[in-house]
């Protein structure tokens, strides 16, 4: 067995939400290429990640527990476990499933490509944006990611009043790539330039692959009568989001911690408004 490439910034030397009519879908066409990792320190080298991972395990395990199929969940039973969907959201005001909705997976191998996207694109983020950033950009990114999703289901929907269900942590997975895309850029990191060029090549692939695949997924679905989909506007919300949650920052790594915290609060206050805004905005669609 070989012995795991030290992470670039270890101290000492150097839905996807998918939505589903009327069958449950799952995962990425393309995972990121292997990212260099942390030194082994178990999760105190990135706690919120593997808090992140935990909860998203944990649900599940509950939701299988409880009777739900591990493998191929009825949509009936992916809403009461609090997936999305445009109609509970708008027209019921069960706003909370946007946040619940990205904890919730449609079945073992969609849980896993989340999860194993999470802690590879995690572990390289904490380090940059620290534990609270992790878990805001998740959140913010996820709920972004989500509410796309239910403006373009609400408009263009199924059928009159028939509206896909939708689960999964793709968009906040995907959120994480896109702030990784901007703070990699960083001249502030002590890294060398290469290596954060690699980096960053392989988040930019990571994210341009899974944005482009869906689409060939769903027109092929369409073109067979599948009843398959993957929701690519959680993807392309929580990228955008992603992006510009990264904007106002500056990397925890190479700058003063005044200046990161500053900076991070701006973006999270700056991110959740906008949220706030655009879920204001969705709540006034004519019904």
């Amino acid at each position: 067995m070989g012995s795991t490439p030290p992470h670039p910034f270890a101290e000492g030397p150097h839905n996807v939400p998918e939505y589903l009519p009327p069958q449950p879908g799952d995962g990425y066409g393309y995972a990121p290429p292997p990212l260099p990792r942390r030194a082994r320190r178990g999760w105190v080298s990135a706690p919120a990640t593997y808090f992140l991972i935990g909860v998203n395990v944990a649900v599940f395990v509950l939701m299988t527990l409880r009777g739900v199929s591990p493998i191929s969940p009825e949509p009936e039973q992916l809403l009461h476990w609090g997936a999305d969907h445009a109609g509970l959201v708008l027209l019921g005001g069960e706003w909370w499933r946007i946040l619940t909705a990205m904890f919730v997976h449609v079945g073992i191998l969609h849980l896993a490509t989340n999860m194993w996207c999470l802690w590879n694109l995690g572990l390289l983020a904490e380090p940059l944006m620290g534990s609270v950033g992790v878990i805001a950009v998740y959140l913010l990114t996820g709920a972004a990611g989500n509410l796309l999703s239910i403006a373009h289901n609400f408009i263009w929907p199924i059928q009159d009043n028939v509206y896909p269900v939708g689960a999964g942590a793709s968009g906040a997975v995907f959120g994480i790539a896109g702030a990784l895309i901007v703070l990699l850029k960083s001249p502030r990191l002590p890294v060398p330039p290469e290596d954060l060029k690699k980096l960053r090549r392989s988040v930019i692939t990571f994210a341009a692959i899974n944005l482009v695949i869906p689409f060939a997924v769903n027109y092929g679905a369409e073109a067979v009568h599948a009843g398959l989909q993957i929701d690519y506007m959680a993807h392309v919300g929580g990228v955008a989001c992603g992006l510009l949650f990264a904007v106002p920052m500056v990397p925890r790594l190479g700058s003063p911690r005044g200046l990161f915290t500053m900076r991070l609060q701006t973006a999270i206050g700056i991110v959740t408004g906008l949220v706030v805004l655009f879920g204001f905005f969705l709540a006034q669609l004519p019904r």
